[in-house]
């Protein structure tokens, strides 16, 4: 029986003394795994050899997480940039300036077909220019009110010793038409523009146009010099009290489309001649146009 236990202890010691042996030869060569990776010495070999055991599950838990977290913070962060963006405002461009409409020129002709079929009246006014023709038929003759105002101004002027005369009033557009292209054929028609009207453009087709002259001075019918004479000063001065206005006045040709004519008056009423002679200005002038 001795014998019997002796050797099962033998055995049990055997035993032992093998698997220590066994795991000394398994801890040694996993040292030396570690020393042939890392090339460290053995006393660091041996501590990451510990934290390997220790710390690794820690540190892949905390690791992964973060490295599938961070495509989706990007993403915001691209996001809130995008968002953030200042908008951009459009740079304000400099407004160009509307040039001034050029002044019209009342000299100049409008390019039409055919003339109107009526005439034009501005607040209760006949308007006979380049610009406002008269229609071809329109043939109303001398008008009786202008010819009576005429009568009593012609009757106050005797009373200062001059004799007016009404030389030329109503033309038909006919007779226009002849006038016309008879002073196109002697001076051209640039220069008859300037001092005939063409048919149908004409304030004598009106019966409201009144050529004045003085008896026994003629010879400054139809001339600029006849406002240098005692009846054309008179005239000038007084007219508008019977209700004449010069028409064509000095320097205002480029809003009457006619030259100075110190002949021509015009009836247009007491009022509105009135007006127009205490302001100075034309008939278009006093109509706004």
């Amino acid at each position: 029986m001795k014998s019997t236990k002796k050797k099962n202890e033998f055995d049990k010691k055997f035993y032992i003394k093998w698997m220590v042996i066994a795991m000394t030869a398994i801890w040694a060569a996993i040292a030396a795994v570690w020393l042939s990776m890392h090339n460290w010495d053995t006393e660091e070999s041996m501590k990451a050899l510990a934290q390997a055991f220790t710390e690794q599950p820690a540190e892949t838990e905390q690791q992964a997480p973060a490295e599938q977290e961070e495509p989706a913070v990007k993403e915001e962060q691209e996001a809130t940039e995008e968002t953030e963006q200042p908008e951009t405002q459009p740079e304000e461009q400099p407004q160009e300036e509307t040039p001034a409409p050029a002044p019209k020129d009342a000299t100049v002709y409008p390019e039409i077909d055919q003339l109107p079929s009526e005439p034009t009246i501005v607040n209760g006014i006949l308007l006979a220019n380049k610009q406002h023709p008269l229609p071809e038929t329109y043939a109303p003759g001398e008008n009786a009110e202008a010819r009576a105002a005429f009568d009593s101004m012609a009757q106050a002027a005797a009373k200062d010793g001059l004799q007016l005369v009404a030389f030329s009033t109503y033309r038909e557009f006919a007779r226009q038409k002849q006038l016309y292209e008879g002073y196109v054929a002697k001076d051209g028609q640039a220069a008859a523009d300037r001092y005939s009207a063409r048919p149908g453009y004409s304030e004598h087709q009106t019966g409201l146009a009144f050529d004045i002259g003085e008896a026994g001075q003629e010879q400054h019918w139809a001339s600029s010099s006849f406002g240098d004479t005692a009846g054309g000063k008179w005239v000038k001065e007084n007219a508008h009290n019977y209700g004449f206005i010069l028409r064509y006045p000095q320097g205002k040709e480029q809003i009457t489309g006619y030259m100075h004519e110190s002949w021509h008056f015009r009836y247009v009423g007491k009022e509105a001649a009135t007006a127009i002679y205490n302001e100075n200005i034309t008939l278009e002038e006093y109509l706004g146009i």
